[in-house]
């Protein structure tokens, strides 16, 4: 993959950003990660991570407007960028590539 390396939790965060899209902030990536995979993970991770996409220009973010049920304060919403979005295919790919290089009888198992 000549691209950008993604960890396993870059990954699945970026995943998440897209899936939630306009409502990506650091609370809505926990808890869908959680609903999605059954992993728990703590905000400071989730934060951590968002951070580091930041940085590596794979997400871009900005700050949403007051809500009551926050007390006026203001999200830090995420969004995908086109390197993200790219980064994420080739993930895809180099991942799609490699499962179909396994021999099908790697593949069969008997059930005992």
């Amino acid at each position: 993959m000549k691209g950008t390396y993604l960890g396993e939790l870059e990954e699945l965060v970026l995943l998440t950003v897209g899936v939630l899209y306009k409502d990506a902030y650091g609370v809505a990536v926990m808890d869908e990660i959680e609903r999605q995979t059954g992993r728990s993970l703590n905000i400071s991770a989730v934060h951590t991570v968002l951070k580091r996409l930041e940085d590596k220009n794979l997400v871009t973010s900005k700050m949403g407007d007051p809500t009551s049920e926050r007390g006026g304060r203001r999200k830090r919403l995420f969004l995908l960028t086109a390197a993200g979005k790219r980064a994420l295919e080739e993930t895809n790919e180099m991942r799609n590539e490699l499962f179909n290089k396994i021999p099908k009888i790697a593949l069969q198992f008997k059930v005992a």
